[in-house]
């Protein structure tokens, strides 16, 4: 038995009639068989697996689960970046009824620890390199775990299992067994559980069963025509629930999937591997934007101006483009000659193909979706969670209202509570918080609704807008709220800008810790006769620091005056994974940050603010400037 507890909630719970993910997979390769179905790189070399190739190790590795004593109910923990091995591994465990517990690939020593303890899982499978030396480094700390199993590593380790010994036996025989096998789990069966990663107080182990992903998958792809002679690329990690899921709406669309295993590669992926359907977080798109006007900035003469005047067709045109008003002849000439010039280029930039993006994980600037829009990229943005398998609200093709996060998906169902917070049952909901029945029963509400924690509206069309985190949501000194996700994306859209975090909360004014776009911006000083060498020099640059804050006082004129920083502080780094700033999503680990940066932002206050105790934690160098307001 699994010590945990289950929620059920019948009066929102729809008849099943969702397969268990096996069987979803069954189908869809059975339907869709194809000879290059996965596509990857080993070194320079790229590589394809067929359709037929990936049932048969799949097959072969539950056999060999199964020889370990792996039963019903085990789980199994997965430890590897984006590569074929990741399904192979996911499908495997899910056939014979074990429960899939995913790890980041760049996880930390200790939450991987901590992770592989809390799950119970006996077995793990590593993949790749990097992931098999940490996985030695911790192996003493792990007595429970039975047997190591590793793929891709150039040496075989002695303490490991060879993965290629388990999955190269395949047969018929065992295809048939792990049907037979698959025909007897419940959709109702836990499929997996996911750790979160922690932006809100410590990770819990999310529950999800085969119905929560299959009916998830299947319904967020249901109007959108993608086919096997699509392309999809697999950036975003497979251990988050987003990536998950909708890598099996490829699968059971029969998409052939190109995995990217390094993502810090994507921009060459992209015009390489020329994609027509990507799943990405509103980072990605903020980093396409700022290198494009960065591109931009460098031409000149006639060249700089057909792009300046390309954009002002853009901003033009983004009311027929992203909201298929009518257009006048002489824009959709203007437009089509700025196509021409400039779009073209921008969408050949991510490999000339893309039919469209989807966006997830956090809200997405408006600004920023109707700019690809009107040059020719559709972002299809959606709203979810981990806990919600993930998707709770999507745009597509059939229902799109631009800015927002979409209308909700078959067998979801959104409330507003009083207090604006965004509530969801149905049929993505999860089934609990692994061994943590007093989290499980806080995270819902009395209706048997779950509580987001996300602020939120449903307008008259049923389209949701995401206005930020119910416990992120800054409260300055004089009581006005400020959704500090509202001010960051609009600021994030200055080419000279790649990343930054709204603080204020009890304090007399919102101020910004600002990560510059380091290359942006020493290009622009090299320009104006200020070579700027390196990122300590760019952070105390009182000429960058004027840049920098014309651009704050620009982004944000349109908010409310309680909402617009007053004053601003240089970082001399990124903020990143590695560092603890960020989750492997690319969203702010704001407690983390604030207490990196304690001292820095002391000073933005100083001489508005009782005095306050020095910084007891190191952090990276910065400077002060006043916005500008």
């Amino acid at each position: 038995m699994l010590p945990y507890e289950t929620l059920r909630y019948s009066e929102i719970q729809k008849p099943m009639n969702y397969p268990n993910v096996p069987q979803a997979l069954l189908q869809a390769l059975d339907r869709f068989p194809n000879p290059k179905l996965l596509r990857y790189k080993r070194g320079a070399e790229c590589k394809s697996m067929s359709s037929r190739k990936f049932l048969y190790r799949i097959s072969a590795l539950s056999e060999s689960l199964l020889q370990m004593g792996v039963a019903p109910g085990d789980r199994v923990a997965l430890f590897s970046g984006n590569r074929p091995e990741w399904h192979i591994v996911d499908f495997a465990v899910q056939g014979i009824g074990g429960v899939t517990v995913p790890i980041y690939f760049r996880e930390s020593d200790e939450r991987m620890a901590s992770i592989l303890a809390d799950s119970g899982a006996r077995i793990l499978v590593v993949a790749g390199e990097g992931p098999i030396s940490q996985t030695t480094r911790i192996r003493e700390r792990c007595p429970a775990m039975a047997h190591v199993i590793a793929a891709g590593a150039r040496t075989r380790q002695a303490e490991f299992l060879d993965y290629e010994a388990l999955v190269s036996p395949g047969s018929k025989a065992a295809v048939e067994s792990y049907r037979k096998a698959a025909s007897t789990i419940s959709p109702r069966d836990l499929a997996t559980i996911i750790y979160t990663s922690g932006t809100m107080g410590e990770p819990k182990g999310v529950m999800l069963s085969h119905q929560n992903l299959t009916s998830n998958s299947l319904e967020t792809f249901r109007s959108f025509d993608f086919d096997d002679t699509d392309l999809a690329l697999s950036f975003l990690p497979l251990a988050h629930v987003y990536e998950r899921t909708m890598t099996y709406g490829y699968f059971f669309r029969g998409v052939p999937i190109s995995y990217l295993e390094q993502p810090e590669d994507l921009q060459e992926a992209l015009a390489e591997v020329r994609p027509t359907i990507a799943a990405a977080v509103p980072r990605v798109f903020e980093k396409i934007y700022a290198n494009t006007i960065a591109r931009g900035q460098t031409l000149s003469g006639l060249r700089k101006r057909a792009f300046q005047w390309a954009l002002s067709t853009a901003s033009g045109a983004v009311s027929w483009r992203a909201y298929g008003e009518k257009a006048s002849p002489w824009l959709k000439l203007r437009w089509g000659i700025a196509d021409r010039l400039v779009y073209r280029r921008i969408r050949s930039a991510i490999g000339g193909r893309m039919r469209c993006f989807t966006s997830g994980s956090a809200p997405l600037e408006k600004g920023l979706s109707e700019f690809f829009w009107a040059v020719g990229i559709p972002i299809y943005e959606g709203y979810g969670l981990t806990e919600t398998s993930p998707v709770v609200t999507a745009n597509v093709p059939s229902q799109c209202r631009v800015g927002t996060a979409g209308r909700p998906i078959d067998g979801v169902e959104v409330r507003i509570a009083e207090d604006g917070e965004i509530l969801v049952g149905g049929l993505g909901v999860m089934q609990g918080y692994y061994r943590k029945s007093d989290d499980t029963r806080a995270a819902f509400a009395g209706d048997g609704f779950m509580r987001t924690g996300d602020i939120g509206g449903v307008d008259g069309g049923g389209y949701l807008t995401v206005t930020g985190r119910k416990k992120e949501l800054l409260k300055t000194a004089s009581g006005k709220f400020v959704a500090p996700q509202a001010v960051e994306s609009r600021v994030k859209t200055s080419p000279y800008i790649s990343n930054a975090m709204a603080v204020g909360d009890r304090r007399k004014f919102v101020a910004l810790l600002v990560v510059p776009n380091f290359p942006a911006v020493r290009a622009w000083a090299k320009q104006h006769g200020r070579p700027l060498e390196n990122e300590t020099q760019i952070a105390g640059d009182e000429d960058a620091r004027g840049l920098i804050g014309e651009e704050i006082a620009r982004l944000t004129a349109g908010l409310a005056s309680y909402e617009q920083p007053k004053r601003f502080a240089i970082l001399d780094s990124e903020f990143t994974f590695e560092g603890g700033e960020l989750t492997y999503t690319m969203k702010l680990r704001r407690s983390r940050i604030e207490e990196k940066f304690v001292g820095t932002i002391a000073q933005l206050y100083a001489d508005q603010e009782e005095p306050r105790p020095p910084a007891r934690v190191a952090e990276s160098g910065g400077s002060v400037q006043q916005a500008g307001h």
